[in-house]
């Protein structure tokens, strides 16, 4: 059993914790996904079975990814989404809906963002939320990402829906903080789902709860099929 499978992760597990049940399925050691998904977020998993299949894992990594996302104003937390502690209120302006199209417009290209403290990027050989988990505030390095995308879905307050298509590296937790912070007032993120990895859609995932070796047999797809689809896709991207 080898090639690529793709899963649509449930909230309230980590990313780790849908190769710990595919690897408890298949007896299969050598098993990775391209792209961790918080805890508290849903949607598409690219999950690569067998020794042959994880060495593209970075490949598929860098392809740009396309969130939907429900962005609570008013009220920051120390992770930046729903799980965290509120560590600040703050009054929603009236205007926030006129203001919408310029600050979406605002965000678009390459920024400068800053990573939350609760991450999975290292500091000196230790994970940030490991740290911050300590009341420990590391300080961490700009990166520039790119936003490709930013569309406005729905606002009833306190509530603001967005969707996004993003480079690799890009946190829609640190996005969304930018957003509130540029409408006036504060926010974090209360729903992330994602939609798609490049070409491949979370409509094409298996949920993991249905999942058997079976289901799981007749649903990898082969190694090589999944490399000539983002080969295509970088094609179409670049021409």
């Amino acid at each position: 059993m080898h090639g690529v499978v793709f899963i649509d992760k449930q909230a309230g597990m980590t990313s780790f914790d849908v190769i710990k049940r595919l690897r408890s399925i298949t007896q299969i050691r050598k098993i990775g996904h391209a792209g961790t998904l918080d805890p508290f977020a849903t949607g598409l998993l690219i999950v690569c079975i067998s020794r042959q299949a994880t060495k593209f894992i970075d490949e598929f990594a860098q392809l740009n990814k396309t969130y939907t996302a429900v962005l609570k104003l008013g009220e920051k937390t120390d992770t930046a989404d729903i799980e965290g502690k509120i560590i600040e209120i703050k009054d929603i302006p009236d205007n926030v809906e006129q203001n919408i199209d310029d600050v979406f417009t605002s965000s678009l290209g390459e920024i400068d963002q800053i990573p939350p403290q609760f991450s999975a990027i290292k500091k000196n050989g230790v994970r940030l939320y490991k740290t911050a988990r300590k009341g420990i505030q590391v300080e961490v390095e700009l990166r520039k990402v790119y936003i490709h995308s930013l569309s406005f879905m729905n606002y009833q307050k306190p509530y603001l829906d967005f969707r996004s298509t993003v480079s690799k590296g890009t946190y829609i937790r640190s996005l969304g903080e930018d957003i509130a912070a540029k409408l006036g007032t504060v926010g974090h993120l209360t729903e992330l789902r994602r939609d798609f990895i490049g070409p491949f859609s979370v409509k094409n995932a298996l949920s993991l709860g249905n999942i058997n070796k079976e289901i799981l047999e007749n649903s990898i797809r082969p190694i090589e099929e999944i490399i000539a689809t983002v080969q295509e896709y970088k094609n179409e991207k670049s021409s």
